[in-house]
């Protein structure tokens, strides 16, 4: 059973049993600035999980994207992963553990609807209690009932059974089971479990976690309003185990890319080839779905993740095949694009993009990487490797740590503040939205920056996305995602279109609604924005209501636009291989 028919068994299972099907939201969380990435499927589901009725009621089922960069350096054995799927099911108040505990079951067992897993090669979790939960006493006679014997049933203190996704939010006991990868491990006492288990002949494949509990500040506060089910089970691992595999890097999931990476560079059982490919393989996918997520390599956030991952990947690949690499990458990026494209659709709309973004980063390392790996054997200064050379800190770390020496974080620490504080430029103290100030001559700017991103979507390329943006008194400017750059025809026809809507005398008009609502309407928001809840989005649209922009925004704005003046494009040039950047200023 190959990961796509996995995944598709998975969700028709659950739609059957009346759960509503959802889509993976972004790898970027919308609103949530306390994570980078969604790590996990409940991440983007809190409020619902909190009381908050969701608007596909109360048992949904998805597959969601994940990123978990917290332990990059297991990366390379037969577990770990950067990027991966995560299947699951929910209950938001609805059903609790004698449902979720009997649909896992049957899913895992069952031939006709299922995988059809022998039973004798499960073993089951529960939670042994401790001062914020009793015993989990239930899920053990609801396992016992399923026909479970009573010695394959272990219970483990909240280290391995109590799920919550960090120091605030909701949390509760577990109950996980194992699968028995050989076939031959037989009965085992708790001892032998645990033992069996850290030796991955025994491993999880998944977790129905009860939430009925609340966390804040690291401490369970008391229960939530309603009870909730969270199940996970990752494809990645159910894969391995359906496909008779040790780890998922030897099923169709990367089949592809192996037999392409191959046709490159000539396989060996060598450790060193085994960890750095699998490194290579599994950062370069996560590199494409983070960019097909609108995640451009920066120094910062998400940005700064994604950079170290390209870069950490370059280092590995160079360790087999130092000739130049875009051709590889390239063949490698666009069998990854061919295997998600019908999952994830985001993947193919703008993947020349995606690669653009990927292979710049990658020649920019390149552009100092041999320079940078000798100066590294001189002795490491990470500040310079960092400022002169583009290592990320925590490369430097592992490259020390692989020849035996150390790496003072605190005094690094301490220069790149310094550095950072003598590089700050005059945008410190922007207003929200880029905006140098609200004066009038800003806000008119400010206004014509929508009707500029509409009328790029509207001339040159529907898919152009903002991705940054500053507005002074005298100009706005703009930069996005474009593959080319702009002819003098193309400028002239955007000029056009933005006269044209300014002439017309459109109303701006703003208005409340849920983020839910927003993302359903389409409204264009700035990558990297955090939002509430409620949002604003500013219309311009005509006297019919027909919508010419409509974009997530704090605003102000002017209230028609016959106030604007006269626009003209002053300057377009390139910011970064892939992104363009446009001046713009308004005449009397």
């Amino acid at each position: 059973m190959d990961s796509n028919e996995i995944r598709q068994r998975f969700l028709k299972f659950f739609e059957k049993r009346g759960h509503k099907i959802i889509p993976s939201a972004s790898l970027v969380p919308e609103n949530d600035p306390s994570v980078l990435f969604n790590t996990a499927g409940m991440q983007p589901l809190v409020p619902y999980l909190l009381g908050e009725a969701h608007p596909m009621g109360k048992r949904i089922a998805d597959v969601q994207k994940c990123v978990r960069t917290g332990d990059l350096e297991d990366i390379g054995d037969n577990r770990h992963f950067s990027f991966f799927e995560m299947m699951g099911n929910w209950s938001l108040g609805d059903y609790f553990k004698k449902e979720a505990i009997g649909w896992s079951y049957e899913f895992l067992t069952s031939k006709e609807e299922g995988l059809g897993l022998d039973v004798n090669r499960l073993y089951f979790t529960i939670f042994e209690g401790d001062e914020n939960a009793p015993f989990d006493e239930e899920s053990k006679k609801i396992w016992i009932s399923l026909g479970i014997p009573e010695h394959r049933i272990y219970a483990l203190p909240a280290d391995d059974n109590w799920w919550s996704p960090g120091d605030n939010g909701p949390c509760g006991p577990c109950s996980e089971m194992f699968y028995d990868m050989s076939g031959n491990v037989g009965d085992l006492s708790k001892e032998e479990f645990i033992n069996a288990v850290n030796k991955e002949e025994v491993i999880e494949i998944w977790n129905d976690v009860f939430m009925e509990y609340e966390k804040s500040g690291g401490k369970v506060v008391g229960k939530l309003k309603q009870k909730n089910v969270d199940t996970g089970a990752g494809l990645e691992r159910i894969t391995a185990v359906m496909q008779g595999k040790k780890t998922a890097y030897d099923t169709d999931i990367f089949s592809k890319v192996v037999d392409t990476f191959q046709g490159y560079v000539s396989s060996t059982d060598s450790i060193e080839y085994v960890k750095s490919s699998r490194v290579f393989f599994d950062h370069m996918r996560t590199a494409l779905f983070l960019a097909s997520d609108g995640v451009i390599p920066g120094n910062k956030d998400q940005g700064y993740v994604l950079r170290r991952l390209i870069r950490r990947a370059v280092v590995h690949l160079q360790k087999l095949y130092t000739k130049d690499p875009h051709g590889l990458i390239k063949d490698i990026l666009s069998d990854y694009v061919q295997k998600y494209k019908d999952t994830y659709p985001e993947i193919l709309k703008i993947q020349e993009q995606h690669f653009i973004v990927i292979g710049d980063e990658v020649q920019k390392f390149l552009n100092t990487l041999h320079n940078g790996l000798k100066e590294f054997e001189k002795g490491v200064d990470p500040f310079l490797l960092a400022t002169t050379y583009g290592f990320p800190v925590e490369l430097t770390e592992e490259l020390a740590k692989e020849k035996g020496r150390a790496i003072d974080r605190e005094d690094f620490n301490k220069k790149m503040a310094e550095h950072q504080k003598l590089s700050q430029t005059s945008s410190a103290g922007m207003f929200k939205g880029g905006l140098a100030n609200h004066n009038e001559k800003t806000i008119k700017l400010h206004t014509a920056h929508h009707l500029l991103l509409a009328g790029l979507q509207a001339v040159v390329d529907k898919n152009i996305k903002q991705r940054g943006s500053n507005i002074t008194e005298e100009r706005l400017r703009i930069d996005f995602l474009c593959d080319h750059k702009l002819t003098d025809e193309e400028k002239k026809k955007v000029e056009d279109w933005v006269n044209d809507k300014i002439a017309m005398g459109l109303n701006v008009v703003r208005r409340e609604m849920p983020i839910s609502e927003a993302h359903k309407i389409g409204a264009e928001m700035e990558f990297g924005a955090k939002y509430a809840d409620i949002v604003s989005v500013y219309f311009i649209e005509d006297k019919d209501g027909n919508v010419i922009s409509k974009e997530f925004c704090g605003g102000p704005h002017v209230t028609n636009t016959n106030l604007l003046g006269k626009f003209k494009i002053q300057k377009e040039e390139a910011v970064a291989r892939g992104i363009r950047r446009i001046k713009a200023i308004l005449m009397v």
